[in-house]
């Protein structure tokens, strides 16, 4: 299964599974939980159809576009007459909202990307003579410590730079944390 899906994409792959061969009668199975309550998305089924050994896992453009954006479990496992089921696995995916059909005010930005940017926008504002602390009445207000955002966001930023480099990786870019040394003899 994927890990990440655009509501509006295919889905479709080829999934092996040598042990439950089609030609003895088995079928594939996968379904899809929201980890979300709402909005409302009932648990998808998808019944993978023969392709030769293997089973191809698909659903069109028509029915992902129907998908909520969000994360789910997948589970995954095969079934025969009789009837026999056996549990293959699970895992996680997350379908994302198309941003060719997205509305006024998406961000696209992941969550670690948004907060980093967050960060450093509170850390501007407490650098810049912001005051840290005031009270108006019975209430009062203290903003968070200088050397504990300074963490956040080296924090944050870390997880960001690990988006990127999964993206570079995914888009076939080499590895931007691998470094090459070269050892010459002298």
């Amino acid at each position: 299964m994927l890990e990440e899906l655009i509501a509006g994409d295919t889905l479709d792959f080829i999934d092996s599974v040598p042990e439950y061969p089609p030609a003895d009668g088995w079928t594939l199975k996968y379904q899809l939980i929201p980890r979300f309550a709402t909005p409302t998305q009932a648990p998808i089924t998808i019944t993978a159809s023969t392709s030769g050994t293997d089973y191809r896992v698909q659903a069109a453009a028509g029915i992902t576009v129907s998908w909520q954006p969000g994360a789910y479990t997948w589970a995954r496992w095969v079934e025969k007459a009789g009837p026999i089921r056996q549990s293959l696995g699970a895992g996680q995916i997350i379908i994302k909202t198309d941003p060719a059909q997205a509305a006024q005010g998406y961000d696209g930005r992941s969550d670690a990307r948004r907060r980093l940017d967050e960060i450093e926008t509170a850390i501007e504002q407490l650098t810049s003579g912001a005051v840290k602390a005031y009270t108006i009445g019975t209430r009062s207000m203290t903003k968070q410590d200088l050397p504990d955002m300074i963490v956040w966001r080296d924090r944050l930023a870390a997880a960001v730079a690990s988006e990127d480099a999964a993206a570079k990786m995914a888009a076939g870019l080499p590895n931007p944390r691998n470094v090459g040394i070269r050892f010459n003899r002298i």
